[in-house]
């Protein structure tokens, strides 16, 4: 890889894990546009690590908080309700995408990773973030979460293994959709998050014990560092200005890739 496709790629994962955009699109893009060639798995690794490190450090309170009265709570001490409240919910709304990714892990690798499916999820996904921005009354704060909404936000996470979809997108959508507050529909998105790129990486991390690439440890360094520091500021910024400027420039983003994805699918059809 040359020195800027590792920065473009880091830059693209560190950014698209997190806004509601669909890194999925994102990713097929350089490769249809600019014939690169795949990155590898090692790669792969690196800038997931990245993007992990990037919402574990920003929310390392939030989350040690939450763990440890979790761990009080099993361990039938003395703790917080609505922080072992909260692990729970993380849990169980991470159950639905991690099993309905087992299930269809081969049949979405074989049959749904094309740009014109990307072109279509992508544009389907962002009208439904304006609906759900634009026509629902957002007024729940994060400690409304109830059990139903958990598994709603949870399987619409599922939906997320449907490349273009966007896993951050979807999981705002519908909190959104269910009335919580645009910060709260984001926070718990990127807390949600944790558990599924962790699984990811090790996942990708097993593959590569499986079959190993030649390793360019410049290259990994320099992936995981570039997807850190864009993860990170992508988070803090998004949480700052979301309640400010909403999602419609996220949804008008989305359409305008939409149509670029459906020009590059007929131009090499």
């Amino acid at each position: 890889m040359t020195e800027i496709q590792v920065i473009v790629l880091a830059l693209i994962q560190g950014l698209t894990e997190f806004l509601p955009i669909s890194s999925s699109a994102h990713l097929i893009l350089p490769s249809q546009l600019l014939g690169w060639p795949d990155q590898g798995l090692a790669f792969d690794v690196a800038v997931h690590v990245g993007s992990l490190l990037a919402v574990l450090v920003y929310f390392r309170s939030e989350v040690y908080t939450m763990a440890e009265h979790w761990l009080r709570h099993l361990a039938r001490q003395p703790h917080d309700a609505e922080h072992r409240r909260l692990a729970w919910w993380v849990i169980l709304g991470t159950i639905p995408a991690g099993v309905l990714g087992l299930v269809f892990d081969d049949f979405i690798e074989q049959h749904l990773r094309s740009i014109l499916v990307i072109a279509i999820t992508t544009t389907v996904f962002g009208l439904a973030l304006w609906w759900s921005d634009a026509g629902v009354r957002q007024h729940k704060g994060i400690a409304k979460l109830t059990f139903r909404d958990v598994l709603v936000i949870g399987f619409a996470q599922a939906l997320a293994l449907i490349p273009g979809t966007s896993r951050s997108g979807i999981t705002m959508t519908a909190a959104l959709a269910l009335g919580y507050q645009k910060t709260d529909a984001a926070r718990f998105s990127f807390l949600l998050s944790i558990p599924l790129i962790l699984a990811a990486g090790l996942l990708k991390t097993i593959e590569l014990i499986q079959q190993p690439d030649l390793v360019y440890w410049s290259e990994l360094i320099g992936g995981t560092v570039l997807s850190f520091i864009s993860a990170y500021l992508c988070i803090a910024l998004f949480l700052k200005w979301i309640e400010k400027m909403g999602f419609l420039p996220f949804v008008i983003y989305r359409l305008v890739l939409g149509g670029i994805l459906f020009v590059v699918y007929f131009q090499l059809g």
